[in-house]
C-alpha cells in the first residue's frame, strides 16, 4: 500500500519538522517507508534518514507500507495529514 503526497510544510523536512514527523511514523501500528519520487526509501521514523530526503516544501514523497488492512490505511493517513499541512505544531 501506498500514497503520494506534495510536502506542504513550509521547512520541508528538515530538523523540526522531521523529528516530529519521525516521531508520528513511530508511533503508528504498522512500519512506514518514505522517498522522494524516483529516489530510494528510508524508515519513515528514523530522524536522520527522512533528513537525508531532502524533501523541501512542494517535492513529491511516496509513503510505503508492506502491511494492508485497517491499521496501514489510517498509518498511511496520519502521515499524509501530517505532510499536506503547512505548519507543524
Amino acid at each position: 500500500m501506498e500514497r503520494t503526497v506534495v510536502v506542504a510544510i513550509t521547512e520541508g523536512l528538515h530538523a523540526r519538522p522531521a523529528a516530529l514527523f519521525a516521531q508520528k511514523a513511530g508511533q503508528q501500528p504498522v512500519p512506514v517507508r518514505i522517498a522522494k519520487v524516483g529516489g530510494d526509501a528510508v524508515d519513515a521514523a528514523s530522524i536522520l534518514g527522512i533528513m537525508t530526503l531532502g524533501a523541501g516544501v512542494g517535492d513529491e514523497v511516496v509513503l510505503r507500507t508492506d502491511d494492508d488492512g485497517d491499521d496501514a490505511t489510517a498509518a498511511l493517513d496520519a502521515l499524509v495529514e501530517f505532510l499536506s499541512s503547512e505548519a507543524v505544531a
